[in-house]
């Protein structure tokens, strides 16, 4: 994308935000030869910081193609933050929609018109302990299949150190560094032309998330799990755990009745 059609917002984005992100955090950043230098493409990142999504757009906004991130469409109403998601060129996600697929129009249609859209394909930061990349929703591989554009994997790490997931004070000595890494495109030919099934969408993102943490583990030289951290596991234990203390309770209830009703 030329540096032209960045646009007045994003420059202005530029100005506000880079100067304590230099200050802050430290920079090493790879792979931008991966990043086209024309037409649309998706870049699945993934997410471990609040603060990621600034500096992960500082990286792509130095490679002179700007990432259009999804966000929830209440963001684009009025007032100065609307201004700025409908000037930087914001996807809004419409979450109410009952057609998965429509969720995400605006997104195709800007992959379409040439654009970069960056997903974080497990929709929220990551909850695994150790701050790998967990299981991830579908919208990434549906947007992709529908369009055949390059999906870019992208690893991150660096600025969770900063400021760690859900935590709310920032971590500034020693001064951290913010490890970016951009693999050449994920291969899902194997899934064109084919019905687009769950299953076949959940294949699908298994392969592009498989792309993104081995990005990961370049940066952190180190193995991920074999099996990625899955949210439902946690709460079908929760549910379980529900289940057997009601069950519980229930029974020492009965026990106690008839406890009562012997005397």
């Amino acid at each position: 994308m030329p540096r032209r059609r960045i646009g007045f917002w994003y420059r202005f984005a530029a100005v506000l935000c880079k100067p304590p992100l230099v200050i802050l955090i430290k920079r090493e950043w790879r792979g931008t030869e991966h990043i086209p230098a024309e037409g649309g493409f998706i870049t699945a990142v993934n997410h471990n910081s609040h603060l990621d999504p600034f500096a992960y757009a500082h990286y792509q906004y130095n490679s002179g193609r700007v990432p259009r991130f999804l966000a929830k469409s209440g963001l684009f109403g009025k007032g100065f933050v609307g201004a700025a998601m409908r000037g930087t060129g914001q996807i809004p996600v419409y979450r109410e929609s009952t057609d998965a697929l429509s969720a995400f129009r605006a997104a195709i249609e800007a992959v379409e018109r040439g654009e970069c859209v960056a997903f974080y394909p497990e929709g929220t930061l990551t909850r695994d302990p150790d701050g790998w990349p967990m299981t991830a929703k579908t919208g990434a591989a549906r947007v992709a299949l529908r369009t055949r554009c390059p999906v870019i994997p992208v690893a991150q790490w660096g600025v969770n150190e900063l400021l760690p997931p859900y935590a709310k004070r920032l971590h500034l000595l020693p001064r951290k560094t913010h490890h970016v890494l951009a693999g050449p495109p994920v291969d899902l030919s194997p899934f064109y032309d084919r019905e687009m099934t769950p299953e076949l969408l959940k294949e699908a993102t298994e392969v592009i998330m498989a792309a993104v943490t081995r990005q990961l583990e370049e940066i952190r030289g180190e193995k991920a799990p074999d099996r990625p951290y899955d949210p439902r596991d946690e709460r079908i234990e929760q549910r379980r755990r529900t289940q057997a203390q009601t069950s519980h309770g229930r029974s020492q209830a009965r026990t106690g009745h008839k406890g009562e009703n012997s005397k």
